[in-house]
């Protein structure tokens, strides 16, 4: 497998974006620190990228890394094997493959993960309001932890997402009706990663090889 191309990434799509004051029993990544505040389940149907179309799904919880605080991504799960390693190189997302479907009726969207069982679903609400969400990503690469300037923009409309998983699932504390949104016309850029140094002076991260990528063992959730 060639290495993906290198960020900087814009992609385009839409999504659907759940908020939960539940955060599921899993490990933040080497060297991020946990911060309080609510969990984000992100469902998104990229129907342009620079390794093409792919459905992912994340979960993001509040981290920090030194003085940055941020988001950090502790499941993610792609369908596509580029998708997988681009995630994984640029950015250290623990990015998984999996069996995704994406489905669209009547006003309702759904993100399906097969393999889990792991659905959600959405259907928007009211006038879309454009707003432009400027965040970042706390995550660990195999050459240490890294700072992730992320950016999206789109049509945002209230909704009430539900997240349905199997009970023995660790993911299953998500269960349930939660606040969010549909995201149309979404545009997203990732900026190039990059590694604190001291405090405040973020540097970019050298680029990570993708030979010690692709031998990193996958997390087990």
């Amino acid at each position: 497998m060639t290495a993906p191309p290198h960020a900087p990434w814009a992609l385009r799509g839409e999504a659907l974006v759940g908020l939960s004051w539940t955060r599921p029993p899993v490990e933040m990544p080497d060297g991020i620190t946990a911060a309080p505040g609510p969990t984000f389940v992100v469902a998104v149907r990229y129907t342009d990228s620079p390794v093409g179309p792919f459905l992912q799904l994340m979960v993001l919880v509040p981290g920090r890394l030194g003085a940055h605080p941020g988001w950090s991504a502790v499941v993610a799960v792609v369908d596509k094997p580029d998708a997988l390693v681009a995630f994984q190189m640029n950015w250290g997302v623990p990015a998984r493959l999996g069996e995704l479907r994406w489905f669209a009726r009547d006003g309702v969207r759904q993100l399906l993960w097969e393999d889990r069982d792991l659905s959600v679903r959405a259907r928007g609400r009211g006038f879309g309001v454009p707003m432009v969400v400027p965040h970042r990503l706390v995550q660990a690469r195999a050459d240490g932890p890294v700072v992730v300037r992320d950016r999206l923009w789109g049509l945002f409309r209230p909704a009430v997402v539900a997240v349905d998983a199997t009970p023995r699932d660790d993911l299953d504390v998500l269960v349930g009706r939660h606040a969010g949104a549909t995201v149309d016309g979404l545009h997203r850029t990732i900026a190039p990663a990059r590694t604190p140094v001291g405090l405040l002076a973020p540097l970019r991260a050298p680029a990570a090889g993708a030979e010690p990528l692709m031998r990193r063992p996958e997390r087990q959730f």
